[in-house]
């Protein structure tokens, strides 16, 4: 039996998506572009569940962006194109745990120097815009 469309639920999760967002914003140009990254990371990976929230899955165990926005694309046409935003965007360094870890990158704190934070900023906020509108109609 499939679970029922939590919009209540999906507008918690986007709630917390554009705070995570705000404090990436803060961190922007501030000594640790790693933090940044991560908390850009967190916000898109919020603001897909709040959509498949809408849809009535039950999200259990993490999922990779890229995996999530192309599962939402087949169930969603009207998301099409997402799957490749948030493939540039993985592309960027977006990667819940390659930012932390150092199994990952030697040193994470110094891997990221080369992100342009205002254009992944700008991008993330397109995405979630979208995702926050889609979950309006909802």
């Amino acid at each position: 039996m499939a679970a029922t469309p939590s919009i209540p639920e999906a507008q918690q999760w986007l709630q917390q998506a554009k705070s995570d967002l705000q404090a990436a914003h803060n961190d922007i140009k501030h000594c640790c572009p790693n933090w940044f990254v991560f908390k850009v990371h967190q916000a898109l990976e919020k603001a897909l569940v709040a959509v498949v929230l809408c849809h009535g899955e039950a999200f259990e165990a993490p999922m990779e962006l890229v995996g999530l926005a192309q599962w939402l694309e087949t169930v969603e046409p009207k998301l099409r194109g997402l799957a490749e935003e948030v493939e540039q965007l993985h592309g960027c360094g977006m990667d819940g745990k390659a930012t932390q870890y150092p199994s990952y990158h030697p040193t994470p704190n110094k891997a990221f120097h080369s992100v342009d934070e205002e254009e992944v900023l700008k991008r993330v906020q397109g995405v979630l815009g979208r995702l926050q509108d889609h979950v309006g109609r909802m």
